[in-house]
């Protein structure tokens, strides 16, 4: 396979990475649309976006949402921050590797048009 977030977890691109624990990597977007904008992705390739979560694989989703907060706070997101994930062309999804975005780092707009 060749997913360039695959070759991100298992170090093989460097990536400017912030946190990792065994399930989860995170690092800093190359495209920041904040001050602070993260991506937080499973090590393992078992899910291309949020269809992809059934009950059987959901503890990749678990996982990262357990380092988000830590991840948040080391990034220094004291005044909260924003979570997202796209899934499909119309998302403008880029890498077909389940991933999140953490956003945050000023008081960002509202509404997202």
């Amino acid at each position: 396979m060749d997913c360039i977030f695959c070759k991100i977890a298992s170090g093989e691109i460097p990536s400017g990475k912030v946190y990792e624990n065994e399930y989860v990597v995170a690092f800093n977007d190359i495209n920041p649309q904040a001050p602070v904008h993260i991506i937080v992705i499973p090590k393992t390739h078992a899910l291309t976006c949020a269809d992809d979560v059934t009950y059987a694989n959901s503890v990749y989703v678990a996982k990262i949402f357990e380092a988000i907060p830590e991840i948040a706070k080391a990034a220094g997101l004291k005044n909260g921050y924003r979570v997202i994930t796209n899934c499909g062309d119309d998302a403008c999804q880029t890498v077909r590797h389940l991933h999140f975005h953490i956003l945050g780092g000023k008081q960002l707009p509202d509404r997202m048009s």
